[in-house]
């Protein structure tokens, strides 16, 4: 199934998992103004969808995601004022957690990975990458200052691997076995063309599961990183006490009981959407 008129990405569900795609492979899935605004509507209409459990992110062609697109910065007489306001005041929407897509996300690097790319590593719940990828920063090479995708992969790994691949640049490019040492990412696919496959495959392990107690999970641990460790510990446990009398609390031990498949409630929907999601 594939979902609305996009240009830039292809948003699509297999089973229980929807895809999206960076499709701008001739320019390296770079992020210009058009992607930017169909990532913040493509994350919600697969949030909306009650068949969708997870969702992979991935790129065609030989990169992943190369960050915002120079070229249209260098050429369209706006440059990075264009973003401004929405910098400034953190008004952002073209990453999952951006968009508070409290379903599993799993991020699967194909190729390169760098700049702006990093979005999308550091706020995914799981990445994957294919044995060919290579992850580097080239944002103070042209100028740019290193930050926000940054600062969320400081919670990933060691800071002072981010520090190196912030201040050493286009320079240096990292494979995906350093960065699968370094706790970047989970999983190394080799040959990089079964990617594909295997995020399927690790997402669909993902859908068995409640998709209640998977959306409570996930606020409870992204939470975490917004708290010292005893309000963490508070918030997390009113996320588990809430799903106390939820349906799907009852038919997990009722299915285990019966050894059958559980039939999972759907989600409630988002707020303001009156569309399950």
């Amino acid at each position: 199934m594939s979902y609305g008129n996009y240009e830039t990405l292809i948003v699509e569900r297999h089973g229980h998992v929807g895809w999206l795609i960076n499709n701008r492979p001739d320019q390296l899935n770079a992020m210009n103004a058009l992607m930017r605004d169909e990532f913040a509507d493509a994350w919600i209409e697969l949030d909306r969808d009650p068949e969708v459990r997870v969702i992979v992110h991935t790129g065609n062609g030989r990169a992943f995601q190369t960050g915002v697109d120079v070229t249209e910065i260098a050429t369209d007489g706006q440059g990075m004022q264009r973003y401004q306001d929405s910098v400034v005041d953190f008004d952002l929407h073209f990453t999952a957690w951006h968009q508070q897509v409290w379903k599993p996300v799993i991020t699967a690097v194909n190729g390169i990975c760098c700049g702006g790319g990093f979005h999308w590593v550091a706020d995914a719940d799981i990445v994957i990458a294919a044995s060919d990828a290579q992850f580097f920063d080239p944002h103070v090479s042209i100028g740019q200052v290193v930050s926000i995708e940054a600062i969320g992969l400081i919670r990933k790994m060691p800071a002072e691997a981010v520090m190196r691949m912030a201040f050493v640049g286009k320079y240096e490019r990292m494979n995906a076995q350093r960065a699968y040492e370094l706790g970047m990412i989970s999983q190394i696919v080799d040959p990089p063309g079964q990617l594909r496959e295997e995020a399927q495959a690790l997402a669909e392990k993902i859908a068995k599961n409640s998709p209640a107690a998977m959306q409570a999970t996930k606020k409870a641990l992204w939470g975490a990183l917004e708290h010292n460790l005893t309000d963490a510990c508070k918030v997390g446990a009113k996320h588990l006490a809430g799903l106390w009398g939820h349906p799907d609390q009852d038919e997990g031990p009722r299915a285990f009981a019966e050894k059958r498949e559980p039939l999972w409630a759907a989600l409630a929907p988002r707020p303001g959407d009156g569309v399950a999601g």
